[in-house]
């Protein structure tokens, strides 16, 4: 097995590769001076099982480039398997035509991904699971709630939690954590005026005096948060927490989340986290290294990946 780190995410790659206990591969990955990507793999590849660690987030363009040139580098050096392990997948929030004219951006970055020569496909937390469909070759589509649930139990009191939906669309996963702390299920109920914006209408469910909560994919930004904390502060709620996988956190995110009446926002470090928010007061990463390395582990020995979440 060889493990490949693009630039999107090193102290990620670095920390699944100690996991591992398996040496990131020599590679460079760097810029011509007009910024095209070059890639050169500096070690034998030939005949082995090789995994590419790169997240496809911001600037997204650049680092799917270069997932797409490593990937059509490792398959002209006869590498026998190619894994493109995306802990977070770039424009899956464009997954259906929406409106008239529009792209479905998720399909194409999936079939460029495929037609680069990647064997299979590792990430986590798909905005929407039907993206998995995308692909015409095997795609893992892990799940961070075990590390929230358990990060939840060591945090929060037990018997005074509320997990939150924070719109409709993400009941199912709300009420797959909810149902792992034992927690009881609310929904935000909201209306998007226009992208980028949110406007909080009611809360689903009784949240006086407790501490909730909200459960989302991504987090951009940060709009819904911070109307859904004060939306529920309203409703009774004693404090409000937020547990989200993929810390996109464009713009002015951070700063609208420090001023918020949000306790803490906990993100994993899918994303390799800014400087913004490392020194954030109410924002904290906790890592998916473990995961993604155990079931890097399982995929190279053809175990069962699914068992994880058992």
């Amino acid at each position: 097995m060889k493990l490949v780190a693009g630039n999107s995410n090193r102290p990620l790659a670095e920390a699944i590769s100690a996991y591992l206990n398996v040496p990131l591969a020599k590679a460079q990955v760097k810029r011509f001076a007009d910024m095209e990507v070059f890639v050169e793999i500096q070690e034998n590849v030939r005949g082995e099982d090789v995994f590419i660690i790169q997240s496809t987030s911001f600037p997204t363009n650049d680092h799917l480039m270069e997932l797409l040139i490593i990937t059509d580098a490792l398959r002209r050096a006869s590498a026998r398997r190619i894994t493109a392990v995306i802990p977070y997948f770039g424009y899956a929030r464009q997954d259906r035509k929406s409106a008239s004219r529009a792209p479905i951006s998720a399909k194409l970055v999936a079939n460029l991904i495929t037609h680069a020569g990647v064997d299979r496909v590792l990430t986590l937390d798909l905005h929407a699971g039907q993206i998995q469909g995308f692909f015409d070759i095997p795609t893992d589509n892990l799940f961070s709630a075990p590390i929230l649930a358990r990060d939840i139990k060591e945090h929060l009191d037990g018997g005074n939690r509320m997990v939150v939906s924070p719109d409709v669309g993400g009941v199912v996963r709300a009420r797959a954590l909810a149902k792992r702390i034992d927690a009881q299920l609310a929904i935000v109920d909201k209306r998007r005026e226009r992208p980028g914006e949110s406007e909080v209408m009611n809360i689903i469910g009784d949240v006086t005096g407790r501490s909730c909560i909200l459960v989302d994919d991504i987090v951009d930004s940060g709009g819904t948060l911070v109307n859904a904390a004060d939306a529920l502060l309203a409703n009774g709620a004693k404090e409000v927490y937020a547990y989200i996988t993929h810390g996109v956190l464009s713009g002015g995110a951070v700063a609208r989340i420090a001023g918020s009446r949000l306790k803490e926002l906990v993100i994993t470090d899918s994303i390799m986290p800014t400087e913004a928010v490392k020194v954030a007061h109410n924002i904290r990463v906790i890592s998916i290294a473990a995961l993604m390395g155990e079931a890097i582990g399982r995929t190279a020995t053809e175990s069962s990946v699914s068992s994880l979440f058992d």
